[in-house]
């Protein structure tokens, strides 16, 4: 595979992954509404550093079990237990009482190193990057190599960066919807993981 198509397919990727309101994006435009646009770069740096690694550790990963496709099945159905133990502590999550914490304030000088922690403490990204990666090589649109991953997370490491300076460039137009959709968002990872775990119930039900 030649260098753009593994670095479009880790920047797409990478860009639907960030574009999802969650955590990191929310710190992003409370910062650079906070500190302004260039301390939130820094803050971007130290996600998109973490997420380098992490989408190495996914195709690496996903090239195993795929090597191995005689565990596919009971990984299958490992994965699809999981996904509805993920749904319902979702929903507890979302209908039980949940009192906000204060933000932490981030010093501008360490706000790299906050990054780099903040992004390391999400753990799904590796799962993320797994799955996506996983279905390219199932549907032969990736060969996983050394150099092909590289290329691959060197894509994904500009895309989760653009769409992360996206929130920050434009945070003052959508501070207020994304606060809200991300008050949702154990409701929605809910219906999402409980919608996928369904499928491939009934995937495995007819396989």
């Amino acid at each position: 595979m030649n260098f753009f198509t593994c670095f479009f397919l880790g920047f797409a990727i990478a860009s639907l992954g960030s574009i999802t309101p969650s955590f990191l994006n929310l710190t992003v435009v409370k910062f650079s509404l906070r500190n302004g646009k260039k301390p939130a770069f820094f803050l971007i740096g130290g996600y998109a550093t973490v997420l380098f690694f992490q989408a190495n550790i996914g195709a690496y990963l996903s090239s195993i079990l795929m090597e191995n496709s005689e565990y596919i099945t009971l990984i299958q159905q490992i994965g699809t237990g999981i996904l509805f133990l993920l749904s319902i502590n979702f929903f507890r999550l979302y209908f039980s009482t949940n009192e906000s914490n204060k933000d932490q304030e981030i010093p501008k000088s360490k706000a790299y190193f906050y990054g780099i922690m903040m992004s390391s403490l999400n753990m799904m990204a590796i799962p993320f990057y797994f799955t996506f990666i996983s279905i390219l090589i199932g549907v032969a649109y990736f060969e996983y190599s050394y150099i092909n991953a590289l290329y691959f997370s060197i894509g994904s490491t500009i895309g989760s960066f653009t769409l992360y300076a996206i929130y920050a460039i434009v945070a003052n137009k959508i501070q207020d919807k994304l606060s809200y959709i991300a008050s949702k968002m154990d409701f929605i990872l809910g219906c999402l993981t409980g919608v996928v775990a369904i499928g491939n119930l009934i995937h495995l039900f007819y396989k």
